[in-house]
């Protein structure tokens, strides 16, 4: 079903990569993109368990919008190992006016779809920063 808003539906490949993030950690992060030729959120890329912050950085292009779930595994100050999953809507400033409104439009739909919690608004890399993931999980 398309988002009302956008005219963009939600492919069904987004929701189980994420639900095997979420369940069986086979992925670190996941890039979507919007396919404007089938009018929806698909998966761009899959990184392995391994991958680093800073690869996941990088996996954000510098001037396209995109969509990303990103799991961070941290340690309590009590010594417990946690994981969060966070949700970044990238809309680089140096993006294209349509784009960055298709994917605001788009976006509320794509969270309630994967049922996310932690989001992160970004319109630069200074907003992802590592630092700043830590203090959002804590």
């Amino acid at each position: 079903m398309a988002n009302a808003a956008s005219g963009i539906a939600v492919d069904d490949e987004c929701k189980l990569k994420f639900m095997e993030l979420k369940s069986k950690r086979t992925h670190r992060y996941i890039v979507y993109k919007i396919d404007d030729k089938v009018n929806k959120i698909v998966v761009k890329k899959l990184a392995g368990p391994d991958e680093s912050y800073n690869q996941f950085i990088a996996s954000l292009l510098e001037k396209d919008c995109r969509y990303a779930i990103y799991d961070y595994d941290f340690v309590t100050e009590d010594n417990c190992q946690k994981s969060k999953i966070f949700f970044v809507a990238w809309s680089p400033d140096v993006s294209r006016v349509r784009t960055r409104m298709l994917y605001a439009s788009s976006k509320d739909r794509f969270k309630r779809e994967l049922d996310l919690t932690y989001k992160i608004q970004a319109t630069d890399a200074t907003e992802i920063e590592i630092g700043n993931i830590k203090d959002w999980a804590y």
